[in-house]
C-alpha cells in the first residue's frame, strides 16, 4: 500500500554555540504574500523585479516573509531578541514563539530579558498573551531614539498608524521594566548595541560576543535574502526612512562582508543564520552549516 501524502515539514527551532553562549532561532511563522513589488524595488520597473525573481529561481507572483526571533543564552542571563507576532498573527501563521519556546526547553519564566530591535508588529506583537505580559520576569531593553519616535508619534509615517496603536497598547504599559540604550551601550556584558536606523527611526542590530567569536544579529537591515540584499539601493516599502534604509542597508552589508562576519537576520531564510560575501559587485546570502558545530 502506497504511503499517506504528509505534507511540507519544516524545521523550526535551530540551536547553535557561540564561544560559551548558546543561540536559538526559532520560526515564529510564514506569510504568503501576492506580488513581490511591493513591498522590494518599489521604485524599480515590474520588468526589472520580474527578471531579477527569474534570476534567483524564485516566483514572480508572489513571496514568502518568515519571522526568527533569537534566543541567547549567555549561562547566566537568558536573553529573548523580539517576541514575533503573538496573538495577532495566529490566523496569519504565525505568532508561534511561545510554543517553540516551551519546545526548545525554556519556559517564558525563565526569559531574564527581552530586547526589542524596534517596535514593527512581527517583533512586540508576542509581548502580551491573554493580557499578560509573556515573560512575566524579564526586563525589556529598547533603543531610546525607537522609543520616543513611537511614542510621540510626530515622525511616525501615516500607514504605521495601527502599529502605532499596537505600540501604545504593547509597549507604554511596560515602560516602567524597560532600559532604554543607544548605540554603542552593552545589554549585558557581551552584547552591545549598534546603530541601524532606517527600516524604522530607532531600528537596533545587536553585535554578540563570546571567546573571540561574533556574530552581528541585524534585525529587519535586510528583509529578503535575494531582493534586499542582492540590492540594497532599492527601496522597500516596509521601510519607515526608506532613504536612511538605503544607506544603512549598504554600510551594514558592506561592513558584515568585510569583517567575515556571521549574521542573524530576522527574515532571512530559516534557521535565518548565515553570512555575506560580494560577488559580481553586489552581495550575496550564504547560509552557515557545519562551521557552527566543528
Amino acid at each position: 500500500m502506497p504511503a499517506p501524502l504528509l505534507g511540507t515539514l519544516r524545521p523550526q527551532i535551530h540551536r547553535f554555540p557561540l564561544g560559551h553562549f548558546e543561540v536559538t532561532t526559532m520560526l515564529d511563522g510564514a506569510i504568503i504574500m501576492d506580488g513581490i513589488s511591493p513591498p522590494f524595488g518599489i521604485d524599480q520597473s515590474a520588468a526589472t523585479m520580474e527578471a531579477h525573481a527569474k534570476e534567483n529561481l524564485l516566483p514572480v507572483a508572489n513571496l514568502e516573509n518568515t519571522f526568527s526571533p533569537n534566543l541567547v543564552n549567555t549561562g547566566e542571563q537568558l536573553v529573548l531578541f523580539d517576541t514575533g507576532f503573538g496573538e495577532i498573527g495566529r490566523k496569519l501563521g504565525a505568532g508561534n514563539l511561545q510554543s517553540l519556546l516551551t519546545t526548545a526547553g525554556y519556559k517564558v519564566q525563565d526569559v531574564d530579558i527581552v530586547v526589542l530591535t524596534h517596535a514593527h508588529p512581527d517583533h512586540i506583537g508576542g509581548l502580551f498573551n491573554d493580557g499578560m505580559p509573556t515573560y512575566p520576569n524579564a526586563r525589556y531593553v529598547m533603543g531610546q531614539v525607537e522609543f520616543d519616535a513611537w511614542k510621540s508619534g510626530e515622525k511616525i509615517p501615516a500607514q504605521r498608524a495601527q502599529n502605532r496603536d499596537l505600540f501604545l497598547r504593547l509597549v507604554v504599559p511596560l515602560a516602567d521594566r524597560m532600559t532604554f540604550i543607544d548605540p554603542g551601550d552593552e545589554v549585558v556584558a557581551g552584547i552591545r548595541a549598534v546603530e541601524a536606523f532606517g527600516h524604522s527611526l530607532g531600528h537596533m542590530a545587536y553585535r554578540i560576543e563570546s571567546e573571540g567569536q561574533s556574530l552581528l544579529l541585524w534585525g529587519d537591515v535586510v528583509n529578503h535574502y535575494a531582493f534586499s540584499l542582492q540590492r540594497p539601493q532599492w527601496q522597500v516599502s516596509f521601510d519607515d526612512d526608506k532613504q536612511m534604509a538605503v544607506a544603512t542597508r549598504q554600510r551594514i552589508l558592506d561592513m558584515v562582508a568585510t569583517d567575515r562576519l556571521l549574521v542573524l537576520g530576522h527574515h532571512m531564510p530559516f534557521p535565518a543564520v548565515g553570512y555575506v560575501e560580494r560577488l559580481n559587485g553586489t552581495y550575496r546570502w550564504l547560509p552557515a552549516s557545519y562551521q557552527l558545530r566543528v
